[in-house]
């Protein structure tokens, strides 16, 4: 990053917020930008925030000097690893190898027939009731079931694991007995289900995780164990908070709804900028020593917190950044990240985002949210929403 002043603010930012109306939390991060390239948060241990694209997109291409090991801006001393998300290079792009051929655009095409029979099958359940909670009756359920299918577990216990990966991700930043007691429960569950695939492999990522090897070496049980844990996480709830986000805009701007509706060829580019202005990611890094970021003077060991919300609404970049834009072009946004941790994931969760906005258009064209009732999310390492109530003729 490059030398700026060195004064900088000190605020009681909390990113961890409770319960409030869809847009609360874009809006205290819009105005933060505009205010403030970088501060320092005195919440909880204190951490430092960088508000603006350019910075933060350099911090996130700095793996030497801004580790991995902490991804978390309240607990720069984690003891867990979630793997490949903590590590850094080398041993981060090892991992990135064995993992890139199950999440390239093909592999990701292959699945598109079942996730979309899947999708299908979900909102025809939906469609003649005429109202919905889209959170709990449709964006849990439609990634989690695909993803629970991609790493062999069983489909029918998945009301247990949201109530675990709701219990690691959403709880109380401080001590929280929960989350170490759901974390111990996946991590059970998981070793499990190794020594199951082990034993008599499937078609599944788990079993082609056990047949892994680095630098001529078979994984750890330890390491294949904080990568399922990892994968757990991710895959149970970051698109779930997406298509939260992108349906509750459509339920609220009939206007834009109607276009993508009539105009398939708009998808991809109407996909882009939902991903930029409801970015759902904040991740964090750790110093690996002094630098100055955004004019704030970070010591070694402390925490930076890099929200994508900021960066993919920062106006310098994306003119009128507040407004959706369908067509926006260009729009080289960060939603997926940046660097080597960028992720890995992204063609998948395009694919499923699609399918989504096609198959519940098709059945259910236009939709609202009840005059009588309102949208509700939440803030801490990912945002999302609590509850999204829809109604329709």
């Amino acid at each position: 990053m490059t030398e700026q002043d060195t004064t900088h603010a000190r605020l009681d930012f909390n990113p961890v917020a409770g319960a409030r109306p869809v847009g609360t939390t874009a809006a205290l991060l819009d105005g933060l930008r505009d205010d403030h390239p970088g501060f320092h948060s005195t919440f909880g241990r204190g951490f430092w925030v960088v508000t603006r694209h350019a910075d933060i997109l350099a911090t996130l291409q700095d793996p030497e000097g801004f580790s991995n090991r902490s991804v978390n801006a309240l607990d720069a001393e984690p003891r867990y690893r979630w793997i490949p998300e903590m590590l850094d290079p080398p041993e981060h792009t090892l991992w990135r190898r064995l993992l890139r051929p199950h999440f390239t655009p093909a592999t990701a095409k292959a699945r598109e027939g079942r996730i979309r029979e899947h999708c299908a099958g979900l909102i025809d359940d939906i469609a003649g009731r005429g109202s919905c909670d889209f959170v709990s009756d449709f964006a849990l359920r439609f990634p989690s079931v695909i993803f629970l299918e991609l790493m062999g577990l069983p489909v029918d216990r998945l009301d247990t694991f949201l109530e675990w990966e709701h219990a690691i991700l959403h709880g109380p930043p401080a001590a929280n007995p929960a989350r170490v007691e759901a974390m111990g429960k996946v991590t059970e569950m998981f070793a499990g289900l190794i020594e199951e695939r082990r034993a008599e492999p499937r078609d599944d990522l788990v079993s082609a995780a056990v047949t892994w090897r680095i630098d001529g070496e078979p994984i750890s049980d330890e390491d294949l164990l904080a990568f399922c844990l990892l994968m757990f996480m991710a895959g149970l709830d970051t698109l779930t908070s997406q298509l939260s986000y992108t349906f509750w805009h459509l339920a609220t701007h009939p206007g834009d709804r109607a276009r993508l509706r009539d105009d398939p060829a708009l998808m991809p580019s109407a996909i882009e900028e939902l991903l930029r202005a409801y970015s759902i990611v904040q991740p964090a890094r750790k110093a690996t020593r002094d630098v100055t970021a955004a004019g704030c003077p970070v010591k070694a060991g402390e925490m930076v917190m890099l929200p994508l919300s900021m960066a993919n609404r920062d106006p310098a970049v994306f003119p009128e950044p507040e407004r959706v834009i369908l067509d926006r072009a260009p729009n080289r946004h960060l939603a997926f990240g940046a660097g080597p941790h960028r992720c890995l994931g992204a063609h998948l969760a395009r694919l499923e985002i699609r399918v989504a906005l096609e198959e519940w258009h098709r059945r259910i064209p236009d939709y609202r949210i009840p005059d009588d009732a309102e949208a509700i999310e939440h803030a801490y390492m990912l945002l999302g929403l609590d509850t999204l109530p829809l109604t329709w003729s």
